[in-house]
């Protein structure tokens, strides 16, 4: 009798064992999601090459990695509240509205910034030197009303040239729409379209053509670069999965040493997967332009959040970037830009 009990009580601890590593297991599938533009280079290289699968298999996970394309941030954050979506990426203005809207349950925050970049609106309409000339004939495209990080921005402009309150008077003719459509759009000379508040390399191909030119640069309304892209995830996915993370951490910072050390070979990558219309020479200069920095660390950003609170969008308030973030992995694990 003692026998079968001891035998009884080793399947009962045996099985519990089974059933806690079970609880303990990572995803097997890591779904990521990410949008048109060359700013999201470092996520393209990480899929081309796939870093992400060797980086999660020095850490002992046999990863397979799933990528989505979304057209702005908002849809990404609908993804990730619903569940079908671990890692977005995109602006400014839609993670920090979802990092406020989640601090009471998921608590979405950020995993890494991608970038620094100037998002420029550009213009055919001759008779706009200045956002204060456009008028009711006018549409600007977006890649989200209202809430992108374009718009965000649009609005802090809108605020500072008409004044306190003022912030959403451009905000009637705005129109919400993918940075390719916006281009062709703008460009075709048949839509309503007179407008485009875009990001590299759409805004730098617009402005070949002599009929366009740039109403407003970002860089001056913030004052200085600012974070463009960013990655976010739930504090739910992170905490369950920290290898996974510390994975895609790693990786990122592979695709980044090789968009520094081989800018050529990423523009290669880049236009091939993208079927980008430029050439090897464009992609790459707009890889190594001075105002385009690659880089993990957050710029500027807790200047959006401080807008968005005045404005009532956000009610969440941050008093430095690193509280928007995870904190960095243990060490060994996290890359070296990782570290705020």
């Amino acid at each position: 009798m003692a026998a079968r009990g001891i035998i009884r009580l080793v399947g009962t601890v045996a099985a519990m064992c089974v059933a806690l590593s079970a609880a303990r297991a990572e995803v097997s599938t890591v779904r990521l999601a990410k949008q048109f533009g060359i700013s999201y280079l470092p996520l393209t290289v990480m899929e081309e090459e796939g870093l992400l699968e060797q980086q999660a298999k020095r850490r002992g996970l046999d990863l397979k990695a799933e990528w989505l394309r979304f057209t702005g941030g908002s849809g990404m954050n609908e993804a990730l509240l619903s569940g079908n979506l671990d890692f977005a990426s995109g602006g400014v203005g839609p993670f920090l509205t979802i990092w406020g809207r989640t601090q009471g349950n998921i608590k979405v925050k950020g995993v890494a910034a991608l970038n620094a970049m100037p998002l420029w609106l550009v213009t055919t309409n001759p008779a706009v030197k200045s956002i204060k000339d456009f008028g009711p004939q006018d549409k600007i495209a977006l890649p989200t009303a209202k809430t992108s990080i374009q718009a965000i921005t649009l609005q802090m402009a809108a605020e500072k040239a008409f004044g306190p309150g003022q912030q959403a008077k451009l905000d009637p003719l705005t129109v919400s729409m993918g940075h390719p459509d916006a281009q062709t759009a703008l460009m075709g000379g048949h839509s309503e379209i007179t407008a485009h508040f875009g990001s590299p390399p759409f805004q730098e191909m617009e402005l070949k053509d002599p009929r366009a030119h740039k109403v407003l640069d970002s860089y001056d309304v913030m004052g200085g670069p600012h974070t463009f892209n960013l990655v976010w995830a739930s504090s739910r996915f992170v905490t369950a999965n920290p290898k996974v993370t510390a994975s895609f951490l790693a990786a990122l910072e592979d695709s980044l040493k090789l968009i520094r050390d081989d800018p050529a070979k990423a523009a290669t990558l880049w236009i091939k997967a993208e079927g980008a219309k430029i050439s090897p020479e464009e992609a790459e200069a707009l890889i190594r332009a001075p105002q385009n920095a690659w880089t993990t660390k957050p710029e500027r950003m807790t200047d959006y959040l401080a807008y968005m609170n005045r404005a009532g969008l956000v009610s969440a308030t941050a008093s430095s970037d690193a509280e928007l973030f995870f904190p960095a992995p243990a060490a060994g694990d996290a890359p070296k830009e990782a570290t705020r």
